[in-house]
């Protein structure tokens, strides 16, 4: 059986593959070629950037695996393809921590003003040392502030429990009702639990100093138009998610206002070609969807796809 790994795999991944006895093709195929080259593959994995929509399904019958390497399936009609007999797997658990340690990335950048200074520094340090210093004088610490996490499967909790472990309060929010402790793994094998508490998500939209968004897109933003009147003053926002959970557009009414003190985006509505005022904004921390772009949870994301793909394509 042959396998189009179309958007890449770890290497071990592929090694995995291959040792069972699985044929896997590395090379990118482009969007518009799928259609006519897809058909000599029995399974395709993918992660954010091929799509694989109804159509390209239809003219692929024999297709009998697709695989996400990550969490996010939007990028795949899922549903459709289970009803054509097609499995459709991700791999979930392992990007959790890669994600959950970007979020904080850019929350330990935006309360010191990196981001910015980064921007600046190689213009203006040599000249307008003294300004900047004074710029960026009225930093402040996340321990003893409230974090509120949106969305509390494995990268939520994730996020969680790092925000625990650096002394912050943190609050949560979900569809489903969630633990009320998490077990912080410390060095030398050292295990603590730690009570968090699960409120509404208007709730803790009120009362979080800072707020992380763990949420697939729906039909419209978590943060809108209507919610951002609600937030707190200052609050800062992280989206590491999907683009669409944060209104991109009230967001910079936002923080042009001050209402929002900084934001943190890894997605966008319009990837791969975010819109300019978010990319020109000086308020903004900002990185090209890298939340699982580690060495470490690609390896685990290859593995576990590739044990998914031969479980599902030896059935």
């Amino acid at each position: 059986m042959r396998i189009l790994a179309n958007d890449g795999i770890d290497p071990l991944g592929k090694k995995i593959l291959e040792d069972a006895g699985f044929e896997v093709d590395v090379n990118h195929i482009p969007q518009e070629e799928l259609p006519v080259k897809l058909n000599a593959y029995d399974a395709i994995t993918v992660r954010s950037a091929t799509k694989v929509r109804k159509d390209l399904i239809d003219l692929c019958p024999n297709l009998k695996v697709i695989g996400r390497g990550g969490v996010g399936m939007d990028n795949i009609d899922v549903d459709y393809a289970r009803s054509k007999g097609i499995a459709v797997i991700n791999t979930p658990a392992a990007s959790s921590l890669s994600v959950a340690e970007l979020v904080f990335a850019h929350l330990l950048n935006g309360v010191r003003f990196v981001y910015d200074a980064n921007r600046k520094m190689p213009t203006e340090g040599g000249t307008n040392f003294a300004a900047l210093k004074k710029a960026y004088a009225n930093g402040i610490e996340l321990r003893g502030k409230t974090l509120g996490v949106v969305g509390f499967g494995r990268i939520g909790r994730e996020t969680a429990k790092i925000g625990l472990g650096l002394g912050m309060n943190v609050v949560y929010s979900d569809l489903f009702e969630g633990p009320e402790a998490l077990t912080l793994s410390l060095s030398q094998g050292v295990t603590v639990d730690v009570p968090i508490k699960q409120v509404k998500v208007e709730d803790l939209l009120k009362v979080s100093d800072f707020i992380s968004l763990h949420v697939p897109f729906t039909d419209r933003p978590i943060i809108g138009v209507d919610e951002f009147p609600t937030l707190k003053d200052g609050v800062a926002l992280v989206n590491a998610s999907r683009g669409g959970v944060i209104d991109e557009l009230e967001l910079v009414k936002a923080l042009d206002s001050g209402k929002v003190s900084f934001a943190a985006l890894d997605v966008f509505d319009n990837e791969p070609t975010p819109r300019a005022e978010i990319l020109s904004h000086p308020r903004i921390s900002l990185t090209p969807h890298i939340g699982a772009a580690t060495n470490e949870a690609q390896e685990r994301i290859g593995a576990e796809l590739a044990n998914l793909l031969i479980d599902a394509l030896k059935k």
